[in-house]
């Protein structure tokens, strides 16, 4: 293995990296920073809020008390691991591949792809828009991620043009192999649906090749553990495991064979790939994954619990509409919910003209605040259901389920 990819890496020779490395506007400076702008990136993101909540998110089995069940942090931290080992291998950008990988599910809904669902019925319902994590992820990173400066002000992430479409470019539900990037630098804004555009860069296709592979394996590795896969299952997976190693008894061995493969076998020409024999097996383990652990009837009443807890979240605060009163009305859930209610008064204070927010601990956080206020006076209904929607759609399964809890107790 080469690094074949070596002179194609987003690096300061790269034709195009000031368009890569550039921002929407200046991040601020400090003179002795040894980083790379990717590299701030990966630091941005791994400070903020939004990365941290991912520790509280289901990845796809709902077990917030099991310590030893893959939650979404440590999904990323499997794809972190696999796309920077082959980036190394190849030549490429390793902060920038380190930066896509730390942040491209900051955007995921609580309750895992159930989650996702619930909130794409309500935002086609209320608002008539679509919904999908990938390109939640980025409005986080773009317009709702919050961090402070040098002196205490809260501003927008501000991350990189290349790291920024590394998150909505990384849709890895399509089966393709010889991932190549996309020739134009677009505005991020003509993606309209899950993997409409490649990545705009070899980092960002190999964060989206890692992607699938590590949740394919460890996917497989919690349904073993919690029961899921009866006898019949285990021996097709034992037989799928050995078609191309006679040693792969776990899907750890089964990552390794595969994150060697794809070494091997791209190129700038054949893009990034894995050889026909180790790309038919992940293409059938996905299968065996959706047949066997995605749509197993235990994970009816899960998928149950999460539309009625995220519904009735959003019924209780889309209902205090009411303009520029609306800080008022939401007074008025405080006693039935004051965890949601201080929290959601809050999100406002961060997103909203700082005129509307009530004197007190909003105003100040509203004044601390120097970031985009796209809610601006909530002047219309679909502003505010919009920013109801945000706000849930960031939530950790964890906190859902408390203010959940508020309002059956009341």
């Amino acid at each position: 293995m080469t690094h074949l990819f070596q002179e194609f890496a987003a690096a300061p020779s790269h034709p195009r990296w000031e368009a890569l490395a550039g921002r929407k506007s200046r991040l601020y400076a400090r003179p002795d920073d040894i980083r790379d702008p990717f590299a701030r990136d990966y630091t941005r993101v791994l400070h903020s809020m939004a990365y941290r909540r991912l520790k509280h998110k289901t990845q796809v089995f709902f077990n917030i008390d099991n310590d030893h069940i893959c939650t979404r942090m440590e999904h990323v931290a499997h794809v972190e691991s696999v796309s920077s080992t082959i980036a190394a291998a190849l030549g490429l950008n390793q902060d920038l591949t380190r930066a896509i990988a730390m942040a491209h599910d900051l955007g995921h809904a609580p309750f895992g792809h159930q989650g996702e669902t619930v909130i794409r019925s309500l935002s086609q319902t209320h608002l008539g828009q679509t919904f999908w994590h990938e390109q939640n992820g980025l409005r986080f990173a773009d317009r709702l991620e919050l961090l402070e400066d040098n002196y205490k002000i809260f501003r927008n992430l501000d991350l990189t043009y290349a790291v920024r479409d590394g998150i909505i470019s990384h849709c890895g539900e399509v089966d393709e192999n010889g991932l190549t990037p996309r020739k134009d630098l677009i505005p991020l804004e003509d993606f309209r649906s899950p993997g409409q555009y490649q990545p705009a860069t070899w980092e960002g296709c190999v964060v989206k090749i890692s992607d699938k592979i590590a949740y394919i394996g460890r996917d497989i590795e919690d349904a073993a553990s919690l029961g899921f896969l009866d006898q019949e299952a285990r021996s097709k997976l034992v037989k799928m495991a050995r078609i191309n190693d006679q040693n792969a008894l776990n899907t750890t061995v089964i990552i390794h064979n595969m994150i060697i493969d794809i070494c091997k076998n791209s190129s700038p020409e054949a893009g990034i790939c894995l050889s026909p024999p180790f790309f038919q097996q992940l293409k059938e383990l996905k299968e065996f994954n959706y047949a066997c652990i995605y749509k197993h009837p235990r994970l009816k009443p899960f998928e149950k619990y999460a539309e009625l807890v995220l519904t009735q979240l959003f019924e209780a605060l889309s209902e205090r509409y009411d303009g520029h009163h609306t800080w008022e009305a939401l007074e008025n859930l405080r006693p039935a919910a004051p965890t949601l209610t201080a929290s959601f008064r809050r999100w406002l204070a961060r997103f909203c003209d700082p005129a509307l927010a009530p004197e007190g601990e909003p105003r100040e956080l509203a004044l601390r605040c120097e970031n985009e206020k796209l809610y601006g006076r909530l002047d219309t209904r679909e502003i505010y259901l919009q920013a109801v929607l945000d706000y849930i759609s960031g939530m950790t399964d964890r906190f859902a389920i408390k203010v959940f809890q508020e309002l059956l107790t009341y």
